[in-house]
């Protein structure tokens, strides 16, 4: 399930890293592909791994277990923890992906959140809907699972346990709310 990846992200990736070729600098238990740009100020809190033709952009904030997938950009100011993102995907400026899995080709603009926690409610326990059945996840960090081609509008925000199937449109401003307080 995917909520059990994001948990266990961290894990997943320090048992890649060694297996990593060539083309990777490993340090620290940061892996990052030669062909990947990294603008100035960011912080790499590992384990990650940032595959070919990757851009990250300054001040970005890279924590606690991070894949990025072949020609992500991950914009200025932006912060990714426990999260996946695939092939093509571009995370704008100003924006927080938070133990999420994010299909290719799917674009956050900016200020856009993938929110991972329920600090306003009492029982925290993420649930989710997949195919009309409410789902315990049995954790209190879970944020996103984001299909291929998804547009998420700038502002938006995906409550945790959001799922989101291929070629959805999120509008600037929007709240997603699959499922209300217990």
């Amino acid at each position: 399930m995917p909520w059990q990846i994001t948990s266990n992200l961290k894990d997943i990736i320090e048992g890649i890293i060694p297996n990593l070729g060539e083309d990777f600098k490993i340090e620290n238990g940061v892996a990052i592909h030669k062909s990947a740009i990294l603008e100035h100020g960011i912080t790499l809190k590992g384990p990650i791994i940032i595959m070919d033709n990757c851009r990250i952009s300054v001040n970005a904030y890279l924590r606690e277990g991070v894949f990025l997938d072949s020609s992500v950009k991950i914009g200025p100011s932006s912060e990714i923890k426990s999260s996946m993102i695939f092939s093509g995907s571009a995370i704008a400026h100003l924006n927080y992906i938070g133990n999420s899995i994010i299909g290719r080709n799917v674009n956050f603009e900016g200020g856009s959140i993938a929110a991972n926690h329920y600090n306003e409610r009492f029982n925290k326990k993420i649930r989710v809907i997949f195919k009309n059945e409410i789902i315990d996840t049995g954790t209190e960090k879970f944020g996103a699972l984001v299909g291929d081609g998804s547009k998420i509008g700038a502002n938006a925000v995906l409550s945790p346990g959001t799922i989101l199937e291929r070629g959805s449109i999120v509008k600037r401003l929007e709240l997603i709310e699959q499922l209300k307080e217990p």
